[in-house]
């Protein structure tokens, strides 16, 4: 589902991601993160989408909630054992939104 609607400006954070070959509990934990993401403070929407190119991009009001959902006990374990066991290689990139748009087509 695409996030829309929100009210800019507000940050983007982008994770992009290869996975290894191993993703033993990957999707169950995935969905756990998503679920403890929504609980936060700050935090807006989610929107994801996987192929070889796995593009996760989370929403949120301020630079201080980013901080506060990074440093997260669980978030920051769950982080740890996705540098050793699921992720080849990742990136993550901290954007200020000051303007969206969009289009849907009507039924």
């Amino acid at each position: 589902m695409i996030v829309d609607h929100l009210k800019a400006p507000y940050y983007a954070v982008i994770f992009t991601s290869i996975m290894t070959d191993n993703l033993e509990n990957y999707s169950e934990t995935a969905q756990k993160m998503e679920a403890l993401a929504k609980l936060q403070k700050g935090f807006l929407g989610i929107e994801s989408a996987r192929s070889e190119l796995g593009i996760t991009v989370s929403y949120w009001q301020t630079l201080d909630d980013i901080s506060r959902w990074k440093n997260n006990i669980e978030h920051t374990e769950v982080r740890n054992l996705g540098r050793e066991k699921w992720y080849q290689q990742y990136q993550l990139r901290i954007c200020k939104v000051e303007r969206e748009y969009g289009f849907e087509k009507k039924k």
